[in-house]
């Protein structure tokens, strides 16, 4: 695009594609020009053209020059961005220049239309969405969707993985704020692993994952994390656990003085605090012993709030030994137990959110209490089931309290499920697997760009109000999407990446994500045999609930006799996108930003 530098698959402007090592088919390249609508804004704007700036005068050339004022203006007409003041959009075009002529850099200070293209075309300049946290942060937690990570510590499949610190600080960094950690005692029960029970996953030692949150966990944002522990101790190692993250986390460790909080802090009130997030020891221990339950009742009531595998995966040594430990305590060894607990209250006072599975019904279990908050964790099937027959007692329930929901036990490997579910009925956390890739964990990213990429998305006031199924269809409105034309593959890529023999056939996938009734896509032509794609498409997308929709964007390259091959993506929410004409970074499959892939979109709403 413009004058960028050229990359060493270039001959002369031309690519080369060999056919059967005999025949050299040439392709031409092309430099990407301004689109019909970028010369006119231009033209319109800048001192010179036929618009306000050139007073008017007729003249539609595409010689003139866009100041400070000029490009202010545009800014504020056309991008609905009047918060941007003379000074600021000075600073942008000396950036711009900065990066476009080292030579005349100290000399220009206006931009001509191939600056003016490049400007709208830098995504860290023209950025589709908001980039900085610009929601309320003073309202309770359960007011906020929060970016939930499952089995934080698994590098892939949920049954034979290596269990790592590294998983944890690349969620971190990411901007996840829920970090999730199975406890177990080692083999000789004198210490912590950190490891999927029940499976051949290999431990990583407790102390190694706090450090690495201690390190990494406002790395990206500085809202609070939440660790979130599946608990299988005994008192003494939770005692342990206890001197441990205090000691790791000093000062930045919240715990209230009251036992339990009749409502959340809010995320303001948390800045680069840890708060810790599992079962009351109380509950842990009527739940601890599931051999002896078994015996009694002829059925386990298993320690932890997720379902565990299946019966026929092997458990590991540390979870045999422990059941065994239990099953051979006698009576006076459990009273002499609980009657530690009461002398180790540390445990339980580090415990900010009181965390638990439904123990009757999930009707029961979601009647809100006054003066007490909580936790409650539902499998995805468990969220499906209760949505279909007790939908307003789950938004009624996360007004006040929160809900998390993890994958379902099945999903060996890491895969997830559709989040819009739990999103339209106010759940908060919805855990998942973030070592993988796919269309469920795309909408994940794409959610928490939202505010700043803080980890913390405010909830839409319809969630908060009583009346929900009266204000779920208001306000409607319509999202038009245009999509000019895109640019950058030509340096991510070798010549032959997408096509051996010929320059790649791009065409872009737009998708609406969000409630059933917004649910939409939409596909632009193919272009052939060309790096630089002009599409110049236009879509329309009426909405009834924008605050939960999900704009997806998609880049194939058209093969006839194979799989289509994958372009980039990118997902962003309606409810932050900036009006008017944007640079769109694409991402790869696992959710990581191409250095060079970009598309240039307008979006305008009525």
């Amino acid at each position: 695009m413009g004058k960028e530098k050229k990359t060493e698959s270039y001959d002369n402007g031309s690519y080369n594609y060999k056919m059967f090592k005999c025949f050299n088919r040439k392709f031409k390249i092309n430099e990407v020009q301004p689109t019909d609508d970028v010369r006119d804004a231009f033209c319109q704007f800048s001192v010179g053209g036929s618009g306000r700036g050139a007073g008017g005068d007729g003249d539609s050339s595409d010689d003139g020059v866009m100041g400070a004022e000029q490009l202010c203006s545009f800014l504020d007409d056309n991008q609905v961005n009047s918060a941007t003041t003379v000074a600021e959009a000075q600073r942008l075009i000396d950036e711009v220049i900065r990066r476009r002529h080292h030579v005349t850099r100290f000399t220009r200070h206006g931009l001509d239309l191939d600056d003016f293209f490049n400007f709208l075309f830098y995504d860290d300049l023209n950025p589709p969405i908001t980039p900085n946290v610009h929601q309320d942060m003073s309202a309770p937690l359960s007011h906020y969707f929060i970016y939930t990570g499952h089995n934080s510590y698994l590098t892939g499949n949920q049954l034979s993985s290596d269990c790592s610190e590294v998983p944890v600080i690349k969620a971190l960094q990411r901007g996840v704020r829920v970090i999730e950690l199975d406890l177990w005692p080692n083999s000789t029960g004198t210490d912590i692993n950190v490891l999927h029970g029940r499976t051949l996953t290999t431990p990583v030692p407790l102390i190694t994952c706090l450090k690495s949150i201690r390190d990494h966990a406002f790395s990206s944002s500085p809202y609070p994390v939440i660790i979130t522990l599946e608990d299988h101790l005994t008192a003494d190692l939770q005692a342990k656990v206890a001197e441990m993250a205090t000691q790791i986390f000093g000062q930045m460790l919240y715990y209230p003085e009251s036992e339990s909080l009749e409502e959340f802090p809010s995320p303001a009130s948390l800045l680069h605090r840890i708060i810790i997030s599992t079962k009351p020891p109380k509950e842990y221990l009527e739940s601890r012993n599931p051999i002896g339950k078994q015996k009694e009742n002829g059925n386990v009531s298993p320690s932890s709030e997720e379902e565990t595998p299946g019966t026929e995966e092997i458990q590991t040594l540390e979870s045999i030994l422990f059941y065994q430990d239990c099953d051979n305590k006698s009576d006076s060894d459990q009273e002499e137990e609980e009657a530690s607990e009461d002398q180790k209250p540390a445990y339980k006072r580090l415990i900010t959110i009181h965390a638990g599975k439904p123990k009757g019904t999930v009707k029961e279990e979601m009647k809100v209490v006054v003066d007490k908050v909580r936790r409650l964790s539902l499998s995805e099937q468990e969220l499906d089931r209760t949505c279909s027959s007790n939908s307003q007692d789950v938004v009624r329930f996360t007004q006040k309290n929160l809900l998390r929901i993890y994958p379902k036990g099945t999903r060996f490997n890491s895969s997830n499920y559709k989040p819009l579910i739990g999103w339209t009925h106010g759940a908060q956390m919805i855990a998942f697997n973030m070592q993988g890739y796919g269309i469920s964990l795309w909408l994940m990213h794409g959610m928490f760009r939202a505010n700043g990429g803080c980890g913390y998305v405010k909830k839409p006031n319809f969630l908060m109000k009583k009346g929900f199924h009266d204000e779920v269809f208001d306000p409607k409105k319509k999202l038009h999407v245009k999509v000019y034309m895109g640019d950058g593959w030509r340096l991510d890529f070798s010549h032959t990446h997408f096509d051996t023999y010929s320059p790649p056939d791009f065409y872009t996938k737009v998708f609406i994500v969000g409630v059933p009734a917004d649910n939409a896509k939409r596909k632009t032509r193919v272009i052939e045999d060309n790096w630089y794609p002009i599409w110049d498409e236009e879509f329309s997308f009426p909405l009834t609930v924008p605050e939960l929709a999900l704009l997806r964007i998609e880049v194939r390259e058209y093969d006839m006799s194979d799989k289509d091959d994958f372009g980039g993506q990118t997902c962003l929410p309606v409810s932050e996108l900036r009006p008017g004409i944007r640079s769109v970074p694409l991402y790869d499959k696992k959710g990581e930003k191409m250095k060079s892939v970009r598309l240039l979109m307008r979006f305008i709403f009525e």
